[in-house]
């Protein structure tokens, strides 16, 4: 059975992973969500504005009155800035499983900061909320972003062909797990 206890603070070498205010909306803007191609690699649409942007924090912020939501601001400790945004967007508490979605911005990509995130929110489901398994899918043409999921220790499962359509192309969905005996023997 899971224990769900919503989305706390969780704190790594170089990041904070926390609850997204209102305060983070400049950041967001400058560091990640209006940028086009760091959006499309997550299926995610373009906040340019602070009105559409407060209109998603309203989403998010409201729904940490939720304990089975976990969506994290992740901040860089050196900045202080709102650098990308992680979760476990789904969360299926009958088979105990959730899957991990992720964002860094492009200043902030192939420094590891996804790679010390995810570990940390994978940690944080097997430990408080009491997962059986987490899983992480990425595009196929998303190279940066399956290194990350390699590194965190998960298995390849499969991949489902021409799941996305991406500028006049079909682009292939690959999916990974980790189930919680095989995180224990990391």
């Amino acid at each position: 059975m899971l224990t769900h206890v919503g989305t706390n603070t969780i704190e790594t070498e170089r990041l904070i992973l926390r609850r997204f205010t209102y305060d983070d909306n400049q950041s967001m803007r400058n560091n990640w969500i209006a940028d086009e191609k760091v959006q499309s690699m997550y299926s995610e649409p373009v906040y340019s504005t602070a009105e559409e942007v407060k209109g998603l924090l309203d989403k998010y912020i409201g729904s940490y009155e939720r304990d089975d939501y976990y969506r994290w601001a992740v901040i860089e400790k050196a900045s202080g800035e709102c650098i990308g945004q992680i979760a476990y967007f789904l969360v299926d508490s009958k088979n105990h499983f959730a899957e991990i979605e992720y964002c860094i911005g492009a200043a902030f990509q192939c420094k590891g900061y996804a790679t010390e995130a995810a570990k940390a929110v994978i940690a944080y489901g097997f430990d408080s909320i009491n997962l059986h398994k987490v899983q992480i899918c990425t595009k196929t043409i998303n190279k940066p972003s399956k290194r990350v999921i390699e590194k965190c220790g998960l298995t390849y499962e499969g991949t489902l062909r021409d799941y996305f359509y991406m500028n006049g192309e079909y682009v292939g969905r690959l999916y990974f797990s980790i189930l919680r005996d095989e995180y224990k023997n990391l």
